[in-house]
């Protein structure tokens, strides 16, 4: 695919976000076992998940940027959507790791050093949010990116809710507050880590684009001049940024014979260029009576 798929555009990013992520990692690990938080632990265990989902997804961006071949005709686009679905599944297991733990110690609450806390806490905010707006250009346009910015995200809320729960033990003495910060980062993650996943898993199935509105595409074409109808209209997205859309087109023989089938192409792809966001399209164009000669599933 020429240019590369989306996030082939923005490995770059995804490096730099990897590097701050494994720095903050290392720095709060040692700060949850020096001061004994939980919830700094928590946050460093999501972390380690988005280390591996960056690792994964910078993978998963090489791998996808390797030329088609005879077998895999449109390359192997798709391995950053695999990476998208591996990135979630880490997710919802750091998710429910931190809600057990986090009512573990609701159960038999701890103490821990709230001002130490505090200062690995920050330097977790703030090296969180480096990375959010590393990541922020390219999120609208790869899921892949996008998984890594929800990753990233999550962890710069959790960043904060670890400084909050800190501040409150610090100065009500309240020694829930920690537990509270982890069972509050655990809610955080999973929201978002059921949309990543339905979005990945609506492109494996083939799924047409969210924004694409298939009703209006039929309409759009069938509103062509000599334009009878149109029967095995698909659209589906190959990885983020390709978009493919296909259709059997019941064109009458006289405008045919009229217009000719290249200016009959060109005025079906001008239509859907200039309405939706669809890379590449593929039309067959059919007289009447033609779809009843056609094995299989047309519909």
């Amino acid at each position: 695919m020429p240019g590369g798929t989306a996030g082939a555009a923005h490995r770059g990013r995804l490096r730099i976000a990897l590097a701050i992520t494994v720095l903050v990692l290392v720095t709060e690990v040692v700060g949850g076992l020096l001061t004994g938080s939980l919830a700094l632990l928590a946050d460093a265990g999501h972390m380690a998940t988005d280390a591996a989902g960056l690792g994964m997804a910078l993978l998963a961006v090489g791998i996808a940027a390797r030329p088609p071949s005879e077998r895999r005709t449109f390359g192997l686009a798709r391995a950053e959507i695999l990476a998208a679905v591996l990135n979630a599944v880490l997710l919802f297991c750091v998710g429910v790791f931190i809600f057990y733990e986090g009512v573990r110690r609701l159960i038999s609450p701890e103490g821990f050093d709230g001002g130490a806390t505090i200062v690995f806490g920050l330097v977790g905010l703030v090296a969180n949010s480096v990375s959010l707006m590393v990541l922020t250009g390219g999120q609208r346009e790869s899921l892949n990116v996008r998984a890594a910015f929800l990753e990233v995200l999550s962890d710069a809320l959790g960043s904060f809710a670890v400084v909050v729960s800190a501040v409150v033990f610090l100065t009500t003495g309240w020694p829930e507050a920690d537990a509270v910060a982890s069972l509050l980062i655990g809610v955080l993650i999973v929201p978002r880590t059921w949309q990543l996943l339905r979005e990945a898993v609506d492109v494996l199935l083939e799924a047409a684009p969210r924004d694409v509105d298939m009703a209006q595409v039929r309409r759009h074409i069938t509103g062509l001049k000599g334009v009878e109808g149109v029967h095995d209209l698909h659209a589906w997205t190959i990885t983020s940024g390709l978009r493919v859309l296909s259709a059997h087109v019941v064109v009458s023989q006289e405008v045919l014979d009229s217009v000719g089938y290249e200016s009959m192409l060109h005025d079906l792809q001008g239509c859907l260029g200039a309405h939706f966001d669809v890379e590449h399209c593929t039309f067959q164009l059919e007289p009447a009576g033609h779809q009843a000669h056609e094995p299989g599933q047309c519909g």
